[in-house]
Formats: structure tokens, sequence, C-alpha cells
């Protein structure tokens, strides 16, 4: 019935989870001025008020509204004014329009989040039932999954205020990339997807065996020297390298450096982060880049993008940590990263929300740091269907015109990121921290 798959946690560590995802959201927003957190600088962005708002309308309307009798909401309206896309729900506002909410303040949505989690705690005082503790269990997700949006959401918005942060003065360390080494894979029968005990989305699943090729993957991420290299040779000037509809976004936008670049003097490039405007660094992945941007830059270094199995076969071989499928395989593709020699990229806990050069040998920075572009299409799985119910909106019903990414960034929370994990934008997407990796 939920738009996942996973054994329920038993409620005092489901509270402990809960208790600890949601103070997360409180303290990556709490820097921010009340004016920075209503902006709204695209259609395809929203608010940081907005994610605190919905992320908290999710647990009021899945679990309480359902599952607690005589619950009494913190305000009605809420219900269609912070619905994101379930439609059988009922309307909601346009995407778009998210950022002429000045009511409610965000004083009243902080006090929206205290209620809900009040109530929340209570119900998780006793032994949830399989279907809720699974509906939180994928709750908690969806709450991680916009605490990256809101640090994506607010770059952009930061980035296009007139009054930006200053230029940062202090001097960057000094580093140098390992060289990019090709590291080989074999072709044959592959499982893949998720299987185990363990939450994933539904998209994750169902698994099933895939015939590949053998295959090589890039042992580091795309850096910026290099891609200032591919600047240098006019590459957002050569139509051979871009795919048609690529070419005509490069165009109309006028693209010729990754988003959040600015050029300096004649030469030095810039770069806006967080921490303010800074030389970029050469060693550093290259972020903030296109699928298009991905897609010619591989066909310029005479490579190409790898497919979305490619990647989570090189990722379940590469690492012994990631859990046990029921078939007691070592593919399953948990979350238990935090040993895995692969996980050596910047992730939330970070705290920098930038990411940073390679180090080290092997496979490098498969998690965290950039999301990596695949040259895959978001589509099903064979056998999958949605889920029954609302929660089939979840994830099924945007399975077209979006390309995959796998392996997280230095803004998804470590807990949330695994081999199985897909996500998923459109081709002209720049503002999430989304970088390359090359295959052959």
């Amino acid at each position: 019935m939920q738009a996942s798959h996973a054994q329920p946690l038993s409620a005092n560590p489901l509270r402990r989870l809960y208790q600890s995802v949601r103070n997360t959201t409180l303290e990556l927003t709490r820097p921010f001025s009340a004016e920075d957190l209503m902006l709204q600088s695209m259609p395809d962005a929203s608010p940081a008020k907005w994610h605190m708002a919905h992320t908290t309308w999710f647990f009021e309307t899945f679990i309480l509204g359902a599952h607690v009798a005589g619950y009494r909401t913190f305000n009605p309206e809420f219900r269609q004014l912070f619905n994101s896309y379930y439609k059988q729900l009922g309307s909601h506002p346009l995407r778009g329009s998210r950022g002429l909410m000045s009511r409610p303040s965000l004083e009243e949505v902080h006090a929206y989040r205290a209620w809900v989690d009040a109530a929340m705690l209570r119900y998780l005082e006793g032994e949830a039932d399989e279907n809720s503790a699974a509906l939180i269990e994928l709750g908690l997700n969806h709450e991680q999954q916009h605490q990256e949006l809101i640090l994506t959401d607010l770059k952009h918005a930061l980035w296009s205020m007139p009054l930006r942060p200053q230029r940062v003065s202090r001097p960057r360390g000094v580093s140098n990339a390992p060289p990019l080494t090709w590291i080989g894979f074999d072709g044959g029968i592959h499982p893949i997807g998720h299987a185990g005990a363990d939450f994933a989305f539904d998209n994750e699943g169902p698994r099933h065996d895939v015939l590949l090729q053998p295959f090589q993957l890039a042992s580091r991420l795309v850096t910026n020297a290099e891609y200032l290299d591919f600047m240098r040779d006019d590459g957002y000037r050569k139509p051979e390298l871009w795919l048609s509809d690529g070419w005509d976004v490069v165009c109309a936008q006028g693209w010729n450096s990754p988003l959040y670049w600015e050029r300096h003097n004649d030469d030095a490039w810039l770069e806006f982060t967080f921490g303010g405007v800074r030389e970029v660094d050469p060693s550093a992945p290259v972020c903030h880049v296109s699928f298009y941007e991905a897609d010619a830059f591989a066909r310029w270094g005479d490579a190409r993008l790898p497919r979305e199995e490619e990647w989570e076969s090189a990722a379940v071989q590469s690492s012994s940590k990631f859990g046990s499928s029921e078939s007691g395989s070592s593919n399953s593709g948990s979350s238990a990263l935090a040993s895995s020699p692969c996980v050596n990229g910047a992730l939330l806990e970070d705290g920098g929300f930038h990411p940073q050069p390679a180090r080290g040998t092997g496979l490098q920075q498969l998690f965290g740091d950039v999301w990596e572009w695949t040259s895959s299409p978001y589509i099903a799985y064979p056998g999958f269907a949605p889920a029954a119910g609302v929660v089939g909106e979840y994830n099924g019903k945007f399975m077209c015109n979006q390309f995959v990414l796998r392996g997280g960034s230095c803004a998804t929370p470590a807990s949330h990121i695994r081999a199985t994990y897909r996500n998923f934008f459109p081709p002209h997407a720049r503002w999430q921290f989304m970088g390359i990796r090359l295959a052959k």
C-alpha cells in the first residue's frame, strides 16, 4: 500500500528517528531570516517556509488525520494550502505561486510544526501498527528529501538577490585531485533494485536482472579544472557536441559555464557558495551542470555517461557494506554507508554544503559531493506498479521526460542515500548539486 518497501521500525526507535529528522530541518533553517525563508526565485524552487509546512502537512494528513481518533487539525485551511501535487486530495496552489504565501507567518509555521510534533510523539509512545509505521518512515524519508531541497532552493534564492554575500577573501587550501583512472567491471547478468527489510522508495524495485556488457567507470568525478578545459575549447559554442534540445537551451539561456559561476577579470572564475563568492577550486568536482552539459562534456572527452544499472552494479561490487538482501546477498543496496570505502564524498552532516576534491584510491566519491547524471531515462522497472491510494502519486506519475541521477550530494543526509536510490530531474535542471562521472 505504501510508496516504499520497508520493515516497520518498533515504536521507540521510530520515535527517536522522528525527533532527529524533524530537528535537523529546524537546524538547517535556523541561520536564515524570515524574509530569506519565504523567497521563491523560480517556479522549480519553493520557499523554505513552504518546505517546513509541507513536510508537517504530510504527517498530519497521512498519519494523524487517518490513524488518530479525534485528532483536531491545527488549521483546516492548511490541508489545501500545503498540498504539493496529490490530486486525489483535491486542489492545491500552483507551484510557482508558493512565494506569495506571506501568510501564514514563519511563527505560525513553527507553531504548526510544534502542534503536529506533539501529537506525533504522543502517538509514537504506543505501538504504531504496521501500516502507519511504514507511512511514518516514508514521511521521514520524504522530509530528508526536502531538507536537501531547502538548501538548494535557498542557495538559488540567495544567489538571485541583488545583495549577495560578499566575496570570501580568506585563502583557499590548495589541493590536487588524484589522476583520473578507468576501473573495469565485468559484463553478465546482474541483479538491480532494492531487496531486503530496509526502507526504500517504490521506484527502487522490483528487484530484477539486467544484462550488462563489460564497462569502465572513471575513478572519480569530473573536476572544475577538466570542465574549464572544455569551456576553453569553446565547448559551449560547438553544436556538434550537443543534443538538439540541449543546444536550443544553451542558445536560449546564453549558457557559457555552470550555474553560479561568474567571470572575474580576464581569466579567473568565481562561484557562488553558501560561504559567499569564492574562487573556483580546480580540484573540486564540477557542480550545478545539467544533463545536457554532462552529456556534451562526455562527448567532448570521448566518453559517455554511465547507465544507471552500470552505476548501481559498480557501487555494489565496490563496497561490502550495503547490508544483506533476503537471499543473504550483499547486493540489497541498504543505507549502511558509513564504513564503506566508497563513501569519501561530502554529505549533509559535514556541514559545508559544497563538494570537495577526491581523495584516496579506487572508485571514489560514489556517495556524496554531487548527484551523478546517468544516461538512463526515469522509467519504471519491470513489474513496477504504483501503490494503491493517494501515496501512489509519490513517484510513479513522474516517470516521463526526466533522467536518473545516482549517489547523493553534499546536501544529502548520510542515512538517506543507498546504492539503489534513484533521483530524477528534467535534463535542463541545474540548481541541484549535480555533477559528472564518465563511463566507457
